[in-house]
């Protein structure tokens, strides 16, 4: 390569950094994702939450394994855990905090990783293998693992300052953190009819809700992120 066409390529990353860091940030009351991040996080707070917060196993959702005497409380536990990472996600993507009370951005980081997303994932494979779904559980042991590794990979780059690297893992890991709560929409909406064997739409639910939150999180990140030299 010539130096006037290296200095031609450089002198095009440098204007499209220049264009992305001066542009007018979106508002974030125009971004309808963020309504429908929202909308979720309260409908788990009022109608999947309090059914766990009334301690009664009778109202679980899921069927508690008599042979595992700590099943109901590591239940409820998950739900509790699941509904902080929610909500904690929900504070972290909500530019107006990242830009103005970036103090509030770090408390609610901390306590989404080591409050809400770790334990989460840890207590759903503690959980899986009392599981009576037909199927599914393989997908979701291996979200919950790629959960727990974004996690610690964005904490770490935080840690060490590498912000571009933190922000892609977090992003990352938020992802994963929505793919229990809307993986049989997608699938109900992905897979026409309703004939469909319960145990082959219990298998593509686990697979599809997080495999496809990664990949528009990959989208979104590559549209997002400033051209690197």
């Amino acid at each position: 390569m010539t130096k006037k066409s290296e200095g031609t390529l450089v002198g095009g990353l440098e204007d499209r950094e220049a264009a992305l860091s001066t542009r007018a940030p979106w508002p974030w009351w125009r971004s309808p994702w963020l309504y429908g991040l929202g909308a979720l996080v309260v409908f788990n707070l009022i109608y999947a939450l309090p059914r766990y917060l009334s301690l009664n196993p009778t109202l679980s959702r899921t069927q508690i394994d008599p042979s595992f005497a700590l099943h109901y409380p590591v239940v409820v536990a998950h739900v509790v855990t699941g509904n902080i990472a929610l909500v904690t996600v929900f504070i972290q993507l909500l530019p107006w905090v990242r830009r103005h009370r970036p103090g509030l951005h770090r408390l609610s980081g901390r306590v989404y990783v080591f409050a809400g997303a770790l334990p989460a994932s840890l207590l759903s494979l503690v959980l899986l293998p009392y599981s009576t779904a037909p199927m599914g559980k393989l997908g979701l042991a291996t979200m919950a693992v790629l959960w727990i590794a974004t996690s610690l990979a964005g904490l770490r780059a935080a840690r060490q300052r590498r912000y571009m690297d933190h922000r892609r893992w977090m992003v990352y890991s938020f992802a994963l953190a929505m793919g229990t709560s809307w993986g049989r929409v997608i699938t109900q909406f992905a897979i026409p009819g309703n004939g469909i064997d319960v145990a082959v739409f219990f298998d593509i639910s686990s697979w599809m809700g997080w495999v496809v939150s990664l990949v528009a999180a990959y989208l979104w990140l590559e549209r997002t992120t400033p051209a690197r030299r």
